[in-house]
């Protein structure tokens, strides 16, 4: 009969779903600017710094 810590079954679920979520939320992450639809706000964003404090 073995028993096992607290510390042991945390690190247990980290090394296997927890490395499998932050590859899920990297993913989608990467992916987010790519998505359908975004082109517009990319475009803005990326020109954003251009603007001046006068431009409509």
């Amino acid at each position: 009969m073995s028993t096992h810590s607290t510390y042991d079954m945390l690190r247990h679920f980290a090394d296997s779903w927890g490395l499998l979520a932050m590859l899920v939320v990297f993913l989608v992450l990467a992916a987010w600017p790519f998505r359908p639809g975004a082109r517009d706000k990319n475009h803005h964003a990326a020109n954003l710094i251009f603007k001046d404090e006068n431009d409509g």
